[in-house]
């Protein structure tokens, strides 16, 4: 394991003879790979992690985003079986096996189980459930072929019959995972509170990760605003669903770079919320861009927004949904990281009905499942580019773009720009 501080390659039995340190340099190593259980991290992959998602120490990140990041990083590691890999091992298994009818069977069943199970585990990513998929369809063709010719040599019926099913059997169990892939559910491999230990650990061997946020809530200090600068307004407002993701925004300058107010829906930043409001209400042009997950709270953040008394009730405001949707999630076809709880499911059957009228059936039985996405489940840097696109997309509403969908009954009710998420399906 190489040292992050001088980049010499220390063996288990240096590293344990130095009491965990550097060989050369003395520098203390923050984790040992060959005493974690499930979970093996090395130094230099959680130092390259972070640089990543704050890209090279330039970007803010949350906790969260950082439990996503390494959980999608370590999942693109983990053992899977390999698209071709497997056959060295099947063969011989057949070979030996193909002097008994019942012994062939076993071991193809036992390949087509363990095919089957890859393909829809949760702790696996998108690309090794995938090439688990396409396994099934290769190990149902070669049952098929290898089949049919021992059961003509050996005049079997019964045998014939038997390939025959199994091998259909297997190419239609590996086509029908390809097309669910992307919208399979997935689970963390470790939990946010081992990711904290990790940072925590890695704060004491090797200083301040400096970019990585704290929680909203400790940032409740006041401030005052200079009078000249309450005379003015905004002519673009982003509302998130979460402190998390206002915090984040506001943290990269992402309201200095594109002229915008960031406000929470739970009112963050609590210290400017009240005047930043009252400077809003002053323009009858506003525009409001709301930025959720994508769950039944964030679908019902327009909703909140224009029939909530603190926010814009009995006011003509132009809002634009940004996303999440369902539909976006189930367009991209690409897998983003679907969560499920019971929560979600009866949160969802508890929507408004204008909100339920605005989604589709799909959309619908999609939330009422107890799917849900979260923002945190992207980087930094993918937020704030959809985010730039989608306000740049969606300024002319008065134009002909495809990209907007209209929702309501009104024609200033509510628009849903339904391209510029699928940016995402080419970063996963």
């Amino acid at each position: 394991m190489k040292c992050i501080n001088c980049g010499t390659d220390n063996k288990l039995k240096d590293r344990k003879a130095n009491q965990g340190r550097c060989l050369k340099c003395n520098h203390p190593f923050t984790f040992e790979p060959t005493s974690m259980s499930n979970i093996k991290i090395t130094d230099s992959f959680f130092a390259k992690a972070i640089a990543d998602i704050s890209v090279n120490n330039t970007l803010f990140f949350t906790p969260k985003q950082l439990l996503y990041f390494l959980d999608n990083r370590i999942r693109k590691k983990s053992n899977s079986i390999s698209q071709f890999g497997w056959l060295f091992i099947y063969i011989p298994l057949t070979f030996f096996a193909i002097s008994s009818t019942v012994g062939l069977m076993i071991v193809n069943f036992i390949f087509v189980w363990t095919f089957v199970n890859q393909s829809n585990s949760s702790k696996l990513n998108n690309t090794s459930r995938r090439a688990n998929a396409r396994n099934l369809q290769i190990l149902g063709g070669i049952i098929l072929v290898g089949g049919i010719l021992i059961s003509i040599n050996s005049n079997s019926f019964s045998f014939f019959v038997i390939v025959v099913i199994m091998g259909m059997l297997s190419i239609y169990l590996g086509s029908q995972q390809l097309g669910r892939i992307g919208f399979l559910r997935q689970e963390f491999l470790f939990s946010q509170s081992q990711v904290k230990d990790w940072l925590e650990r890695w704060q004491q061997m090797n200083g301040s990760v400096l970019k990585i946020l704290p929680s909203p809530n400790q940032e409740n200090k006041p401030t005052s605003i200079n009078p000249d600068v309450t005379a003015y307004s905004f002519d673009r407002l982003v509302v998130c669903d979460s402190a998390n993701i206002a915090q984040l925004l506001i943290a990269n300058n992402f309201h200095f770079e594109n002229n915008c107010a960031i406000l929470s829906i739970t009112g963050y930043p609590q210290s400017i919320f009240d005047t930043t409001m009252q400077m809003l209400r002053r323009n009858p042009d506003l525009k409001v861009y709301a930025v959720h997950d994508c769950n039944s709270q964030g679908i019902g953040l327009v909703h909140n927004l224009r029939t909530n008394a603190n926010w814009f009730l009995h006011r003509e405001i132009t809002i634009i949904d940004i996303g999440l949707m369902p539909r976006q999630i189930i367009a991209t076809k690409r897998g983003m990281f679907i969560q499920f709880s019971p929560q979600s499911a009866r949160a969802a059957k508890q929507l408004p009905k204008e909100v339920r009228q605005s989604l589709s059936a799909e959309e619908l039985r999609w939330l009422e499942s107890g799917n849900f996405v979260e923002l945190e489940s992207f980087s930094p840097q993918k937020i704030i580019k959809v985010l730039q696109k989608g306000i740049a997309g969606s300024r002319d509403l008065e134009s002909d773009d495809s990209s907007l969908l209209l929702v309501g009954d009104t024609g200033n009710d509510m628009y849903v720009c339904s391209k510029f998420w699928l940016v995402f399906s080419f970063c996963l």
